[in-house]
């Protein structure tokens, strides 16, 4: 992700651990099993863990003028240990001294002072601002590799080796002499024995520091800089270096010249580089979330991870099978294979965000609506273009259906029009505009005869239409922006749920209310999904809670914790085996369908 040094493999070389949203993930490498860490109220800003893999130590991002927890955990037990909390703002960086005694903390520029914390005691040593006043604000800090009482901070023309001094609990700094650069440093990497140190800089180049007399002893490469800057940094026991740049290249180094022996090319800019074992295997992580590792005897990247890196707006199940789902996102389509938890295929159009996706009834399409008023067409196993409705609405497609003889496409826009294309061969035309709502349209429910839809829209109505007439039958007025409307399965009844917290129960021959019931305490509900015999449905939104109710009761029988940002949309697989839900933070989470006897 986004987090520099976010993905680390941990000592014992079976799981690695990365951040998402406001939980940390440790996954087994072999079986692809995940845990979770929850404890953290906003967005994880960094992580780490202690060089004999005890501990984990992970800080977040809060609100301007709060307290920013840093949380340790216990890594076998997965337990927290300890909530450590003097920042405020942001936490930048985390390191563990060798021995794990201390942890020492770094803040982020509204806050500016580094803290050294004592492991066993769970409490604060001694603290200090990070900088001096003439030098830019510190980002990153590295922990010595032999000494529990040294370690580095470095920034924004800045590098500074501290000392602790225990008894009188002061930290000491020393400022490292650069010569005539000028820096802006984002990663450090300290040496097995002690006597120097690598700086990565935003210009390009690597600089080597000497931890003895705070000199910069050389820098490198001096005609070839890295394009993008340098962005992570592995030191091998070769004495050489392996670079990682903003352009996504990932380049062994000679360790005395820093000429570049071997590259390669991967997607995003590089985040983090982490080393399995010896470095015999290195993982690579980008921003576009992407995960890989590289065998260092041969040099070759394979993918191993890979996630939506904006907001995903939509999930669909096709017909009758739980094995696959498409979900899709800014920028692109992807299809997912359930019990594997791999991408299958991924459909790119760079600069344009897909709203709502359908799978044709047939199974030869995927439908979607974008945002540049377009409604495509593709191959669900090749991902080709088949087709493409340009102009389809002037305000952004914004959702979509397809009747179930696949001959009809209904579309609703962001100006609140619904349009019913006419799907052939060859050939796709309009067949009739239907104005009545006056903002965007969120969700189309078509009825199985393929004779009656619902549609749900931000103006605080939702219509149940006659598509074969082109005729208003009934309109559902309620004080809400509607996210989501379901038909039950045996039609005479909907459920709608929007921005007031309120699922309403609704008759479909007269349009009456039948009752509401309250849906959350916080925050909108923008997904709700009905099982297919009716007896169930999931809804899930803005409090990043999965909750299962019972129709007939009304009542909440099962709630799913899991989620650090909005919840978007949410499926229950064909067969209820499993519920996928989505949400803003990029995040694609399976829970297992809950067992209700």
């Amino acid at each position: 992700g986004h987090i520099p040094c976010g993905l680390i493999c941990h000592p014992d070389k079976e799981h690695v651990l990365y951040p998402l949203g406001c939980t940390v993930v440790i996954q087994d490498l072999d079986s692809k099993k995940q845990t979770f860490l929850h404890g953290h109220t906003n967005n994880v800003s960094c992580v780490v863990v202690s060089r004999n893999g005890v501990y984990v130590a992970s800080g977040q991002v809060t609100f301007m003028g709060f307290k920013a927890d840093i949380i340790l955990w216990d890594f076998q037990r997965k337990e927290l240990l300890a909530r450590l909390s003097l920042h405020k703002g942001k936490i930048e960086g985390l390191a563990f001294s060798p021995n794990s005694l201390y942890l020492v903390s770094l803040g982020g520029q509204d806050d500016g002072s580094v803290v050294v914390w004592h492991v066993g005691k769970r409490e604060a040593v001694c603290g200090s601002p990070a900088s001096a006043r003439s030098a830019g604000s510190a980002t990153v800090v590295v922990c010595s590799s032999c000494r529990d009482e040294m370690f580095v901070t470095a920034g924004n023309g800045t590098i500074r080796v501290w000392e602790l001094d225990l008894a009188n609990r002061k930290i000491r700094p020393t400022e490292c002499q650069t010569g005539q650069l000028r820096r802006v440093i984002t990663g450090v990497k300290m040496a097995d024995d002690d006597n120097y140190f690598y700086v990565g800089t935003s210009s390009g180049d690597v600089l080597k520091v000497n931890t003895n007399n705070k000199l910069m002893t050389d820098y490198g490469p001096q005609k070839e800089k890295f394009s993008s800057g340098v962005t992570a940094l592995l030191l091998l026991k070769t004495g050489d270096l392996i670079v990682g740049t903003g352009g996504g290249i990932v380049a062994l180094c000679k360790g005395s010249n820093y000429k570049v022996m071997k590259k390669i090319q991967v997607q995003g800019a590089v985040t983090s580089l982490t080393c399995r074992g010896q470095g015999h295997q290195f993982f690579v992580g980008t921003n576009e979330c992407q995960i890989y590792r590289i065998n260092y005897a041969a040099f070759k990247e394979e993918l191993i991870a890979a996630c939506h890196n904006e907001a995903v707006q939509d999930i669909v199940f096709p017909l009758g099978t739980s094995d696959l789902f498409a979900t899709c996102s800014k920028n692109d389509i992807r299809v997912w294979h359930t019990p594997e938890n791999r991408e299958l295929l991924r459909i790119v159009i760079p600069n344009v965000t897909c709203h709502a996706i359908e799978f044709m009834r047939d199974g030869k399409s995927i439908i979607s609506a974008w945002n540049d008023g377009k409604i495509r067409a593709f191959t669900p196993e090749t991902g080709r273009l088949m087709y493409v409705i340009n102009h389809a609405h002037s305000l952004g497609v914004t959702a979509i259906a397809a009747t179930s003889d696949c001959k009809r496409i209904i579309s609703g826009g962001g100006e609140g029009q619904m349009r019913v294309w006419e799907i052939g061969e060859r050939t796709h035309k309009l067949g009739e505009v239907l104005k009545e709502h006056v903002s965007a349209v969120s969700c189309i429910k078509i009825k199985k005869n393929d004779r009656e839809c619902v549609t749900a829209s931000l103006d605080g109505t939702c219509i149940i239409w006659d598509i074969v007439r082109f005729t208003r039958k009934q309109m559902i007025l309620a004080n809400t922006l509607f996210k989501c409307v379901c038909y039950h399965p045996e039609e005479y009844q909907i459920i709608t749920s929007g921005t007031d917290r309120r699922i309403g129960y609704w008759e479909v021959f007269d349009g009456s209310a039948i009752r509401e019931v309250e849906g959350s305490v916080s925050g909108s509900i923008n997904g709700m999904d009905i099982t297919s015999d009716g007896a169930y449905f999931v809804t899930g939104g803005d409090d990043h809670l999965v909750k299962l109710w019972d129709y007939n009761e009304g009542a909440v029988t099962h709630v799913g914790v899991g989620h650090s940002g909005n919840i978007t949309r949410l499926k229950i697989c064909p067969g209820n085996k499993y519920i996928v839900s989505v949400s803003a933070d990029g995040a694609i989470l399976l829970w297992k369908y809950p067992d209700l006897h």
